[in-house]
């Protein structure tokens, strides 16, 4: 497996460790205010989408749907931003975020400014439904053959 060294997906998980796959992972990304942020890391550093395979495209793409899924059915988000910019570590990684109407910066991007304060309250019981988010991802995605 091609790994490359100073990468901080190659060195390091990325945040916490969610679900381990044999060709990718799932992690919960501490990014403050946003509390449902995901990120599908392909294990394999490649830089590009291009780079994988037609089958590991779906594998991969496989794994980002489930994680949306599961946000989907735990918080009915306002909406699910995917991305898979890769500008700052230039490792494929796909963010799965679970955007709300009140989050700091909808409608805009969470890298945007913000546009309100935010709702500890609301952050807090998105937190307090992780585990159980979390659990139904590695059920859904251990159910799978990647």
């Amino acid at each position: 497996m091609k790994r490359v060294e100073g990468c901080p997906l190659c060195d390091e998980t990325g945040g916490r460790l969610v679900h381990q796959a044999a060709k990718f992972r799932v992690i919960h990304a501490a990014e403050a205010g946003f509390p449902a942020f995901y990120r599908v890391v392909w294990k394999e550093h490649v830089a590009e989408w291009s780079d994988l395979s037609v089958e590991d495209r779906g594998v991969c793409m496989e794994a980002v749907a489930v994680v949306e899924q599961c946000l989907r059915d735990a918080l009915a988000p306002a909406k699910i931003n995917l991305a898979a910019l890769g500008n700052m570590v230039p490792h494929l990684h796909w963010h799965v975020i679970a955007r709300f109407d009140w989050d700091t910066h909808f409608p805009a991007a969470v890298w945007a400014p913000a546009q309100r304060k935010r709702d500890a309250a609301r952050e807090a019981a998105i937190e307090a439904a992780l585990p159980a988010i979390e659990r139904d991802i590695v059920r859904r995605l251990s159910s799978r053959s990647f």
